[in-house]
């Protein structure tokens, strides 16, 4: 699903129009992408959890190359799914 069918999405299942229903969505994204930038979490009980962690700094390969190359530190989104997102996806239908 890409961003155009999920705001058809919204749409239908909430009753807002699909230009109300971007906007809802922009505000969404950019409300958790705010929060994480600041180092928040965002706790949605039975959706998920979207939090920040450090990454250490590490060398890696070149494939190319095959010379040594530095990595820096830095912070790393992730997504946690709850218990109900869980179930509703291993669920068989």
């Amino acid at each position: 699903m890409n961003k155009s069918e999920l705001i058809d999405s919204i749409a239908k299942t909430s009753g807002l129009t699909k230009t109300d229903s971007a906007k809802a969505l922009d505000a969404f994204v950019s409300s958790v992408c705010s929060a994480l930038k600041s180092g928040d979490d965002i706790r949605l009980v039975g959706f998920g959890t979207f939090s920040t962690s450090k990454r250490a700094a590490t060398t890696a390969i070149n494939p190319r190359t095959r010379q040594p190359v530095k990595v820096a530190a830095r912070k790393v989104a992730k997504f946690k799914a709850g218990k109900t997102l869980q179930s509703v996806v291993n669920s068989k239908k």
